[in-house]
C-alpha cells in the first residue's frame, strides 16, 4: 500500500566502479553495492573477481513525501563478499544529498570517488550512477482513503519489513554460514519484490521542468529582505518548493533565497519603524453606483491616494517611514469620482480619523492585523474597511506595499533578488566533410585549389577553424570551437562551410542546441553526427555532408567575474553539486555623507537616489532606493549559501537614474558610487563585523570619495572538519585540470559570458542596468589602464623588496655590523653542522614561533578598496582620460601620438628588463655548450678538482670552511668583486646576435 500512496520514485542505475581496492587476499574483489534510501534498502549482485565490475542494474526506490526529498540523503556502499575471500569488507561509499537529484531524462552518469568509513580505511577508486526520479500519476482519492483505513495492518507488517532490512546488512566476519546463506536469500528476495514492482511498460513521461522553461526568460525572485522566525517561514517554504518547476531555480538556491536558517531574529540591522495602513474597500449606500472611488490618506503634509475603482474594493498596503511623519493624527477620506463628459467632478463621502499614539504595534512572528469597519464621520451609512498598525521593515506586507521613502509604488525603486542565467560551455568537434560540391554555383569561379573552413555561430558568438587546403584527400580538421550558453538555450547552432577561394559559402546546416548531449566528465565520449549541408535557404540542395561531435559540458565552471574576485566555482551541472559548508548573512544597514551626483529640477545644488548591489555567487540582491537622502537607512538584510570559503562579495553602491524619463520616454542611467570586496577567508566564523566603508570611485576627473556605507556581515559554518576540508580541495572542478582550457581561450569565454549575463539581467523586470552589472563584475580589468600597471609594478615591487630585507640582513651579518648577531651566527652555524638533522625542525620551530607572534598585530577590521595601493590618488588627467577612453579610440591624432610615445619609452624599459633576464641564463648555458671554449676549459678543470677535494675533504667541513669565509671580517675581505662573480659577468651571451 505504500506504493499507492507514492505519486514518485527514485531510480538508481548502478553502471560500474573503477580501480577498486584488492580485498579478497588474492588480488582482486569481488564487489556487491547496497544502496539505502529513506529506510529502504537495495541490492545488486555479486561481480566475482573484478576490481573494474560492471553491473548495470536499475534500483528503485519509493519517495514518501515528494517536497521533502531534497533533505534526504542517499548512501551507495560497496562491499567485498566474503564467499570468495576470508571475510566481508568495506570497499567504500557514497553519499549523495536529494538537491542534486534530476527528473528522468536529464539524467548523467557522474563518477563519484569512494569514501572512507573511517580514518584507517584503506579506500581507493570510484563508481558511475545514475540517479533520477519518476513522477507518475496521482492516486485517486477512494486509493487513499483505503490505504488509511489499513494503516494498522501496515503497522504490523512493518516490524518484519524492518527486521528483512536489517537482515540485509552486510555481514560481519565472526558470522557462521548458516546466517549467511538467510542473509543472500532475504536481499534476493527483496530484489524480487522490487523487480514486481515495476511496471510492464514504461510509462512515456511528458517534457521534463527545465525543457518547459526553455522560453521563460531568467529567473526573477522578489524577495523580502526580512527574516522571519522558522516558524513563521515553514509555509513560505513549502509554497515556494511546490512552485520550484516554475521558478527554474535550484533547491539549495531556492533555501538561500527563503532569507532565514534558524536565527530568530533580523539581528544584524536595525529595526525600522513603519506605520501600515491597510485600505481593503468601502461599503454603504453612498457608495453604490457606477461611479469610481478612492481612498485618501493625509497624516500632515503626506498625502496619498489609491488606485480609483469602480467596485470600491483597492487592498492597498501604504508603509510609512515613523520617523519622517510630522504629524500625530491621520484621516483617510472617501471620494467619488463622477464624470460629465470631459468634467469629472469629485465628492467626499466622508472621514475617519486615528490617532497615532493609540495605534497598535505587531512584530512578527504575530499574525496579520485583521481589518475592521470602521463608520465615516458625516456619512453614517457609509463604512471603510482598514487595519492600521506600527511595525517594521520585518513586516510581509513591506514588499508589496507603497513605501513613503522609496517613491511609492514605482518598480525600478523595489528591492529585488536576481538570478543569473545557467551558462554552459557548448563544446563543437568538427571532424571533416565529405561529398561538397564546390564550384557548383552561378557565381562560382575557379582561381586555384579551393581553401574551406568551417563557421559556426551560436547567437551572437561566432568561432571560425583553420583553413583546409582542398586536395586528393578529405578535408579533416578535428578541431574544437567551445560557446557559451545559457539556459534557456538558443534554439540553433548554425554551421557552415565557407570557400575562401570564391568568397562563398559551400552549405550550412543547423543544429537544436537543446537536444545535445550532456556530460559531466571526459569519461564519456559524446556520439559523433553527420549532417546534411543545405546550399542555399532560398533554393535548398544538397551541398554536401559534415561531420561533427557536439555535447554540452556540465563539469566545467563557467566564469563571469574576474577570477581573482570570483564568488562561485561549481561546476555547471546539478548531479556534481554539493551540500554548502556554511551561510553567509550581510545586513546593509545605511550610508553616511553621499555626494549629491544629479540636480533637482535646478532648484537646489543636488541629490541622491542611493540603492546597493550585492553579488555572491548566482544571486544578486538589490535594495530599495531610498530617494532624495545623503544619509539613507536601508537595514536589509540578505543570506547566501557558501560552498567554498575562498570566494569574494561584492557590494556596489549606485545613484538611481532609471526611475525618471526624459522627454523622450528614455529612461536615465544609474550612476556608479562605489564598492567593496569581502573575501569570506578572512572572516572569523560566527562571528559579527560591523564597519563603516569609504566608497572610492575612479571616475574621468580623478578620483573621487563618494561617502561611507555601513554594513554587517556573518560567515556562519556548522562544520570545521568541512570548512578545514575545503581548503584541500581543488579550486575548480575536475575538468578544469584533466581537459584545461589555454589563458586565452579562458578570457575569451569569460568575457562572452560577462556579456550574456549583462544582456539577461538587463531583460528583468526592472532591469538591473548595464553599466551596474559591469562595474559588479569587473569588466574592463583587460583595458589597458596606465595607473593599474603602475599598481601591478609596485606590487612586484612590494614582494621583492621582501627578499631585499633579508639580503640587506645577511649582509650586516657579514659585514659585522652588529657583533654579538655575528658571533651568534657562528655558534649557529657551528650547531647546524654538528647536528644536521636539526635544520628542518629548527627551521619550521622558528616559522611558528614569527606567525604565532604576529597573530597580535592581525588586522581585526574588514578590509576595504585601497585607494593608495590602486594608485588612484597620484595619477595624472591625461593618464585617466586615456582610461577612460573607448575602444577603439576616439581621441585626436596628436593625443594617440603622445599616448603611443609614453608607452613606447615604457615598452623599451620593459624590453631591457627581460634582455637582462634573458642573458644571465644564457650566460649559464654557456658554461656547457663550449661556447668560449677557455671559459668552459677553465670550468670543467675546475669540476674534475672538486670532485678531488670532496671526495677526501667531508661535507661538513666544507660547509663548515665556507660558512666561516663567508662571514669573515671587513679587514679580510677587498673591495672588488669575487672572483666567481667576475668569472660568470665574462661568460657570453646572444645579446650580441640580435639586431
Amino acid at each position: 500500500m505504500a506504493e499507492a500512496n507514492c505519486s514518485r520514485k527514485l531510480v538508481v542505475e548502478i553502471c560500474n566502479a573503477k580501480n577498486l581496492m584488492p580485498k579478497d587476499g588474492q588480488g582482486t574483489a569481488s564487489a556487491y553495492v547496497i544502496v539505502d534510501f529513506d529506510g529502504q534498502r537495495r541490492r545488486t549482485k555479486t561481480k566475482f573477481r573484478d576490481l573494474n565490475p560492471q553491473w548495470d542494474e536499475t534500483l528503485e526506490f519509493l519517495v514518501q513525501d515528494p517536497e521533502s526529498m531534497v533533505s534526504e540523503i542517499l548512501e551507495i556502499n560497496v562491499y567485498n563478499d566474503k564467499k570468495t575471500g576470508k571475510r566481508t569488507t568495506f570497499l567504500g561509499k557514497v553519499k549523495i544529498s536529494g538537491s542534486t537529484f534530476v527528473k528522468s531524462g536529464s539524467e548523467l552518469l557522474v563518477y563519484y570517488p569512494l569514501e572512507k568509513r573511517s580514518v584507517f580505511s584503506q579506500i581507493k577508486g570510484e563508481i558511475g550512477l545514475k540517479v533520477s526520479y519518476v513522477d507518475e500519476a496521482g492516486t485517486a482519492e477512494p486509493e487513499k482513503a483505503a490505504a488509511e483505513e489499513k494503516k494498522p495492518d501496515d503497522a504490523a507488517v512493518a516490524p518484519s519489513e524492518q527486521k528483512t532490512d536489517d537482515a540485509a546488512a552486510p555481514p560481519v566476519a565472526t558470522e557462521e554460514k548458516a546466517p549467511e546463506k538467510e542473509e543472500e536469500k532475504k536481499a534476493d528476495e527483496s530484489n524480487k519484490e522490487a523487480a514486481d514492482q515495476k511496471p510492464a511498460e514504461p510509462p512515456k513521461y511528458e517534457k521534463t521542468e527545465e525543457d518547459s522553461t526553455a522560453a521563460t526568460p531568467p529567473a526573477e525572485v522578489e524577495n523580502p529582505p526580512v527574516a522571519h522566525t522558522e516558524k513563521a517561514m515553514q509555509p513560505k517554504e513549502k509554497t515556494d518548493t511546490e512552485k520550484l518547476p516554475d521558478l527554474g531555480v535550484s533547491d539549495l538556491e531556492l533555501r538561500s533565497l527563503a532569507g532565514d536558517r534558524g536565527r530568530s531574529a533580523y539581528d544584524l540591522v536595525d529595526r525600522m519603524p513603519f506605520l501600515y495602513v491597510r485600505v481593503v474597500k468601502a461599503k454603504g449606500a453612498n457608495c453604490e453606483g457606477e461611479s469610481s472611488a478612492y481612498a485618501k490618506l493625509v497624516i500632515g503634509t503626506h498625502s496619498v491616494r489609491t488606485k480609483s475603482k469602480s467596485d470600491k474594493d483597492w487592498d492597498q498596503v501604504f508603509a510609512f517611514d515613523k520617523e519622517g511623519l510630522n504629524c500625530t493624527s491621520m484621516e483617510v477620506s472617501v471620494l467619488v469620482e463622477k464624470k460629465d463628459g470631459e468634467n469629472t467632478t469629485e465628492t467626499s463621502i466622508g472621514t475617519v480619523s486615528f490617532d497615532l499614539q493609540e495605534v497598535p504595534k505587531r512584530v512578527p512572528p504575530d499574525s496579520p492585523l485583521a481589518p475592521q469597519w470602521y463608520t465615516l464621520e458625516g456619512s453614517p451609512g457609509t463604512d471603510v474597511m482598514l487595519a492600521v498598525w506600527i511595525g517594521t521593515q520585518a513586516d510581509e506586507a513591506f514588499q508589496e506595499a507603497w513605501q513613503s521613502d522609496s517613491g511609492g509604488l514605482i518598480p525600478e525603486t523595489r528591492a529585488k533578488v536576481y538570478l543569473s542565467p545557467k551558462l554552459w560551455y557548448l563544446r563543437l568537434t568538427v571532424i571533416q566533410t565529405q561529398d561538397l560540391q564546390l564550384g557548383s554555383g552561378p557565381e562560382a569561379k575557379p582561381k586555384g585549389p579551393p581553401e574551406l573552413y568551417v563557421k559556426a555561430q551560436l547567437g551572437a558568438q561566432v568561432f571560425k577553424t583553420a583553413r583546409m587546403s582542398v586536395g586528393s584527400t578529405i578535408p579533416t580538421w578535428n578541431e574544437d570551437l567551445l560557446f557559451v550558453a545559457a539556459e534557456p538555450f538558443e534554439q540553433f547552432l548554425v554551421m557552415t562551410v565557407e570557400d575562401v577561394t570564391n568568397r562563398q559559402p559551400v552549405g550550412q546546416a543547423k543544429v537544436h542546441v537543446p537536444s545535445l548531449d550532456r556530460r559531466t566528465d571526459d569519461r564519456t565520449e559524446p556520439k559523433s553526427r553527420w549532417f546534411n549541408l543545405v546550399g542555399d535557404e532560398k533554393q535548398p540542395r544538397y551541398a554536401g555532408r559534415i561531420h561533427v561531435r557536439a555535447c554540452l559540458e556540465g563539469g566545467y565552471h563557467v566564469l563571469d567575474e574576474a577570477a581573482n574576485v570570483t564568488s562561485d566555482v561549481r561546476a555547471t551541472s546539478k548531479q556534481l553539486a554539493k551540500p554548502p559548508i556554511g551561510l553567509l548573512e550581510v545586513g546593509i544597514r545605511g550610508a553616511a555623507n553621499l555626494l549629491p551626483v544629479k540636480s533637482n529640477d535646478g532648484t537646489r545644488g543636488g541629490t541622491a537616489d542611493a540603492y546597493v548591489v550585492a553579488k555572491y555567487g548566482p544571486k544578486w540582491v538589490r535594495t530599495r532606493t531610498i530617494l532624495d537622502r545623503f544619509n539613507p537607512r536601508w537595514n536589509e538584510q540578505y543570506t547566501w549559501d557558501v560552498y567554498d570559503p575562498c570566494t569574494v562579495l561584492t557590494i556596489g553602491v549606485f545613484d538611481n537614474g532609471m526611475y525618471k524619463k526624459d522627454d523622450e520616454g528614455k529612461a536615465g542611467r544609474d550612476v556608479r558610487m562605489g564598492k567593496i570586496r569581502v573575501r569570506l577567508s578572512t572572516l572569523d566564523t560566527n562571528r559579527v563585523y560591523t564597519n563603516s566603508y569609504s566608497l572610492m570611485v575612479v571616475l574621468p576627473g580623478g578620483s573621487k570619495r563618494m561617502g561611507e556605507i555601513e554594513i554587517a556581515v556573518r560567515f556562519s559554518c556548522s562544520s570545521w572538519l568541512n570548512l578545514i576540508q575545503a581548503y584541500g580541495s581543488p579550486i575548480l572542478p575536475r575538468m578544469h585540470y584533466v581537459r584545461p582550457l589555454g589563458p586565452a581561450q579562458q578570457d575569451i569565454l569569460r568575457h562572452t559570458a560577462m556579456r550574456i549575463v549583462t544582456a539577461r539581467l538587463a531583460r528583468s523586470e526592472p532591469a538591473l542596468g548595464q553599466e551596474v552589472v559591469q562595474f559588479m563584475l569587473d569588466s574592463d580589468t583587460h583595458v589597458w589602464s596606465m595607473r593599474r600597471s603602475k599598481a601591478n609594478w609596485f606590487r612586484l615591487l612590494g614582494w621583492l623588496s621582501r627578499a631585499a630585507t633579508l639580503a640587506r640582513w645577511l649582509d650586516g651579518i657579514r659585514s659585522w655590523v652588529h657583533p654579538p648577531t655575528t658571533i651568534l651566527m657562528h655558534v649557529f652555524l657551528v650547531a647546524i653542522i654538528l647536528c644536521p638533522h636539526l635544520i628542518l625542525p629548527t627551521v619550521f620551530m622558528y616559522v611558528f614561533f614569527i606567525i604565532v607572534l604576529r597573530l597580535r598585530y592581525r588586522r581585526r577590521a574588514l578590509l576595504n578598496v585601497d585607494a593608495r595601493l590602486s594608485y588612484a590618488d597620484a595619477i595624472s588627467a591625461d593618464e585617466l582620460d586615456e582610461e577612460f577612453d573607448s575602444f577603439p579610440t576616439t581621441k585626436s591624432i596628436d593625443q594617440v601620438r603622445q599616448r603611443y610615445d609614453r608607452l613606447r619609452i615604457l615598452a623599451g624599459r620593459a624590453q631591457a628588463l627581460l634582455g637582462d633576464v634573458a642573458a644571465q641564463g644564457e650566460r649559464l648555458e654557456a658554461l656547457f655548450n663550449w661556447r668560449d671554449p677557455r671559459a668552459t676549459g677553465l670550468f670543467v678543470v675546475f669540476c674534475l678538482l672538486a670532485s678531488l677535494v670532496f671526495y677526501a675533504v667531508p661535507f661538513r667541513a666544507f660547509v663548515l670552511g665556507w660558512g666561516f669565509y663567508y662571514l669573515r671580517h671587513p679587514r679580510f675581505r677587498g673591495d672588488m668583486p669575487s672572483l666567481p662573480l667576475t668569472f660568470f659577468r665574462r661568460l657570453p651571451s646572444l645579446s650580441d646576435q640580435i639586431l
